[in-house]
């Protein structure tokens, strides 16, 4: 039977089946059953208008729980938060709820809860209206020569217990080409905790790019244990090697195999997230813009991805028929990762709890948005003159 023809029977028993009684209703639901092949049950909710059967039916359910309060708030934090998925917002719920009472006022103690309590199914669907309208978002590697034989493959992963494993990589900012002078970004990832750090320096060198490793192995709250990168020239070189082998405890360093990107998935995908959402794809060739993306990095972007931007890990994966199922951990962010951890030093707890305590997460959005119209504004000024 049509689509239509289904459609047309189920009008004619419905206006029926309102006016039966119980013993005639009984037949009704039979007919439906027989004539367009339907389940018992899902018959009698078709006819009590309870679900949609064929289009144009009418839905009914439960009393609405989320009203316009829930999705306004929602909504804001989602813009706020960079537009996480929704079991990342829920997360960030809890930490993110105190900074828009202090900007928009105290909320109902009865919506408090229930956004507090609120699931990320629920939430992607309240929001399923915002996302409609579309998000507004803000490699020229060279291989390290013969160095590369001192410096032994990772294939496998890290099978890590406590934070200090890092990975690395670099991107460049040449726009559409590689020649001349610009900037590049350096991003590094700690796999037991997904605490991101970065940096930027101009033209990779390495004296720019031993600067930033120093600066962030002194500003990261843990010992950095192994440090793993792929084969480029800024991170494959004999200044580096020293800096890691030539200590009291040797840093595990390690290079991924050329041409093969997952041998580095935890800071790969962290290219787009944390660089090319942030900056785009624009040529950075004025040296004063090494200063901006730098304090951009080392201030308010850290601060608000480390402390309020919760991410989840993949716990395992197994493949059923042609399908590969994964399984993702509770959303937490790397801050709460590393407390959770039960080796952390006393005093890095300490320091963690209390800049958390102190961190505004709306504030430090609201900076990373005017270093990135500063930016934007040079660059303009630059391409005028240019002109």
């Amino acid at each position: 039977m049509s689509f239509g023809s289904r459609q047309e029977v189920v009008g004619r028993l419905r206006r029926r089946y309102e006016r039966a009684g119980r013993v005639y209703r009984q037949r009704l639901i039979g007919q439906l059953c027989e004539v367009c092949g339907y389940e018992r049950k899902y018959a009698i909710k078709v006819l009590n208008g309870n679900r949609s059967g064929p289009r144009g039916l009418a839905r009914g359910g439960g009393q609405q729980r989320y009203a316009a309060p829930e999705r306004v708030v929602l909504a804001q934090i989602w813009r706020w938060g960079d537009y996480p998925c929704g079991k990342r917002l829920v997360a960030m719920l809890p930490l993110w709820l105190s900074a828009y009472e202090r900007r928009r006022g105290v909320l109902d103690e009865a919506v408090r809860q229930r956004l507090l309590g609120i699931s990320a199914a629920t939430a992607d669907r309240l929001l399923a209206a915002e996302r409609a309208h579309g998000r507004q978002r803000r490699g020229g590697t060279k291989p390290g020569g013969l160095l590369r034989t001192q410096i032994p493959v990772r294939c496998e992963s890290w099978n890590v217990d406590r934070p200090g494993y890092l990975e690395a990589d670099s991107v460049d900012h040449g726009g559409q080409s590689t020649a001349g002078s610009y900037v590049h970004s350096l991003t590094f990832t700690d796999i037991f905790s997904g605490w991101v750090e970065q940096d930027a320096v101009w033209n990779k060198g390495a004296a720019g790019v031993m600067r930033a490793i120093r600066q962030i192995e002194a500003d990261v709250p843990f010992a950095i244990l192994g440090f793993d990168s792929d084969n480029g020239a800024e991170f494959i070189n004999h200044h580096l090697l020293r800096y890691f082998r030539c200590r009291a405890a040797p840093v595990d360093f390690t290079r991924s195999r050329a041409y093969r990107k997952n041998d580095n998935a935890h800071v790969e995908q962290k290219n787009w997230s944390k660089v090319r959402q942030l900056l785009g794809y624009e040529r950075f060739d004025q040296y004063e813009l090494v200063e901006i993306v730098h304090a951009l990095y080392r201030g308010p972007w850290r601060l608000l991805q480390n402390f309020f931007q919760p991410v989840m890990k993949l716990t395992h994966k197994h493949r059923r028929g042609g399908r590969v199922h994964k399984r993702y951990d509770r959303a937490q962010t790397p801050a709460q990762r590393l407390l959770a951890w039960e080796g952390l030093r006393t005093d890095k707890r300490a320091w963690l709890l209390h800049l958390q305590a102190t961190l505004d997460p709306v504030a430090l959005t609201e900076a990373v948005d005017r270093q990135c119209q500063q930016l934007r504004r040079i660059l303009r000024e630059g391409r005028r003159h240019a002109a």
